[in-house]
């Protein structure tokens, strides 16, 4: 039970807003479609494994003619204990409207059914599904040589761990991951600060109970993590498999990323991490901080408008429709 209380409060915020911004919509329709048979098919509730929740939407193009198609998959949102594949219908549908096989993916929630359920397990879950994705495509006619990893705050996440620990596992190469706000890594000193002040954050307090803050890492690793682990810097390791900075060398997808400064539900510092991995390894990558906005990236228009050209822009350059 202790872990629902500690999530929970991470929860809340996360899920409520994850879906602000994507649910609004200030482009006039530029990122969306009319969704009809002129721009593809949408084949629902397919499975990947015997778990209830192992089930993918899969989006198809109108287009069949041509002989290799990239894939994007893009995960959902919902701090890990809730959401669902259908919630992002009209990302799909755009992306398949551009000519791409499109892909999203449920996963395990964390729940009081699901108590074993975690970022890791969830990860794997994932990991395991794509050979199964990319197999649908190819028995409807499409062949999938590349690929793109997606997604929104905890899809976000998801999507990182497979671009970045788990690529050299994908039956394709991966090209590009994109997403927004998802948690990247889980340093104590970023965590302490959520929702701070961004230029001045908080310094690790040796006499500070850190209990809450090792129970919310300990379920979202799967793993126990003490407090005494916080003092010796042994916590780093059991948590390196849910964090995908920690991952991320010279052979890294090209990447682009969005965050908001005033995050109250993940660690922004976390994100600067991302960016200085990213660099660090010479990765090209599109580091985009809302300066005025939490984890809905709700007050800077302008960004979320450069964020989506660089989405598009990546997709070009990375993932060129042949």
């Amino acid at each position: 039970m202790w872990g629902f209380i500690y999530v929970g409060a991470f929860i809340a915020p996360f899920v409520i807003s994850a879906v602000v911004k994507m649910k609004a919509d200030p482009f006039g329709g530029k990122y969306t479609v009319r969704w009809d048979s002129s721009m593809g098919t949408a084949y629902t509730d397919l499975s990947y494994g015997d778990g209830a929740a192992n089930k993918f939407d899969l989006y198809v193009p109108a287009d069949a003619g041509r002989e290799s198609y990239g894939l994007v998959v893009y995960l959902h949102p919902g701090g890990f204990t809730a959401g669902d594949k259908s919630g992002d219908a009209e990302m799909l549908q755009w992306l398949c409207a551009k000519g791409y096989v499109a892909a999203s993916i449920n996963y395990t929630l964390f729940s009081e059914e699901n108590p074993n359920a975690n970022v890791y397990t969830q990860s794997v879950e994932i990991r395991e599904s794509i050979p199964f994705v990319i197999a649908e495509a190819k028995k409807l006619g499409y062949h999938v040589d590349k690929m793109a990893m997606a997604g929104g705050s905890a899809g976000h996440t998801l999507a990182m761990l497979y671009a970045y620990r788990d690529a050299d596992t994908s039956p394709v190469p991966v090209k590009l991951v994109f997403g927004a706000v998802g948690p990247s890594c889980f340093y104590l000193e970023d965590w302490i600060n959520m929702g701070a002040d961004p230029d001045h954050p908080n310094p690790v307090d040796p006499d500070t109970d850190y209990s809450g803050i090792a129970g919310l890492f300990s379920v979202m690793a799967g793993k126990e993590i003490t407090t005494d682990m916080f003092a010796d810097g042994t916590y780093l390791e059991q948590v390196k498999d849910i964090s995908a900075a920690m991952w991320i060398d010279e052979n890294s997808a090209p990447t682009v990323c969005a965050y908001g400064s005033w995050d109250k539900a993940q660690a922004f510092g976390a994100s600067k991490r991302l960016d200085s991995a990213l660099t660090e390894h010479h990765i090209p990558h599109e580091y985009i901080v809302f300066a005025h906005s939490g984890h809905g990236l709700q007050n800077d228009n302008a960004r979320y408008a450069e964020y989506m050209e660089k989405i598009s822009e990546y997709l070009n350059a990375y993932m060129p429709i042949d």
